[in-house]
């Protein structure tokens, strides 16, 4: 278990696709940091790209290289910290080379090891293009799956959206809609289900959780007459779920449930698919949304948008997200550094 960060180390940022949008809005990023509030971190990156890419884009940021976290903290008010991860080739903007791949690899390694040492209060993840890794021989589906493989852990984490004053959790993921109905499970709700109220205890501070879960069916099946899902899937995990103490309601029909008025009746909604958690945290807050990693033993958030590559490097990237994933991951490292202080 990775003990709880003394709250004077910085985040994590690792690259991301560096022919993506990733460089960009990390640079944008700093700008900005005393407006935004932003708490320090340190880039896992190729100092010279990034300095280089300022240019491009015309912003203000002093690039200096650091070789330790250490350094990050009082270096970070006059100028961009970056521990360097060497390229393999030079990047072109919206172009992804697969010789790149182990470094992208390498920062992402290298800011989990920082966070699991004591080092880093957290990581932060840039979008990654995972066309490009696979390519380059990467064996995990995605972020989420290889930051489990890095913290050993036996059980999948659970993926958490959060966005303005909605936090949402898709019990099946990245498959389609039929395949999700079939891998739907009293299992898989009830692991989602506790993982999050873990989560919102300890890296939220909300002392009594209330979860919120979604139906599958319209109408949440109408007492089966549009589908058994719910009477044969989803209310026995929420059973499961009660018998632990949990405060859970549902299954919720899911078009009542995400207006302003239902979310101010609970703290995060865990739902059966993917774009039923999705549209709603993009519909609320597009730009804001944060991509949350629950039941790892270390904090990790990433900003809830892909590696744009069609804007690379051009100035039109928006940093909003990624400024709410690294406020976000302050929040949630000092909540359990409370929790865990003896």
């Amino acid at each position: 278990m990775t003990a709880a960060p003394p709250d004077n180390l910085p985040l994590a940022l690792t690259m991301g696709e560096p022919a993506g949008i990733g460089g960009d809005i990390t640079l944008k990023a700093w700008v900005v940091r005393h407006d935004a509030g932003l708490p320090p971190f340190v880039v896992l990156d190729d100092p010279a790209r990034l300095a280089a890419l300022a240019a491009t884009l015309g912003l203000a940021v002093p690039v200096q290289a650091v070789s330790s976290p250490d350094e990050a903290v009082a270096l970070f008010d006059r100028a961009l910290p970056v521990l360097p991860v060497g390229l393999g080739t030079a990047v072109v903007a919206g172009k992804p080379d697969p010789a790149n791949g182990a470094a992208v690899i390498a920062s992402i390694d290298r800011a989990v090891a920082l966070v699991q040492g004591g080092q880093a209060a957290a990581v932060v993840t840039n979008p990654i293009q995972k066309s490009s890794l696979y390519a380059a021989g990467f064996r995990h589906p995605g972020h989420t799956e290889y930051l489990a493989h890095l913290a050993g852990l036996a059980d999948e984490p659970i993926m958490m959206l959060a966005a303005a004053d909605l936090r949402v959790v898709p019990v099946t993921i990245h498959v389609s809609v039929r395949d999700a109905v079939a891998l739907l499970t009293t299992e898989a709700i009830v692991h989602a289900g506790r993982v999050t109220a873990a989560s919102l205890a300890r890296d939220f501070g909300i002392e009594r959780p209330r979860l919120a879960v979604a139906g599958l069916n319209p109408h949440a099946g109408e007492g089966g007459a549009m589908g058994r899902e719910e009477i044969d899937i989803i209310e026995p995990a929420i059973a499961i779920l009660r018998a632990d103490g949990i405060d859970v309601s549902g299954p919720r029909p899911p078009d009542t449930m995400f207006h302003a008025a239902a979310r101010r009746g609970y703290d995060a909604a865990l739902c059966m698919y993917h774009d039923q958690a999705l549209i709603p945290v993009k519909t609320v807050d597009f730009d804001g949304g944060v991509n949350i990693t629950l039941g790892l033993p270390f904090v990790r958030t990433s900003p809830d948008h892909g590696t744009a590559l069609d804007i690379a490097g051009t100035g039109a990237a928006n940093a909003t997200s990624l400024i709410a994933a690294l406020k976000t991951a302050d929040r949630m490292a000092r909540n359990r550094r409370r929790v865990s202080a003896p």
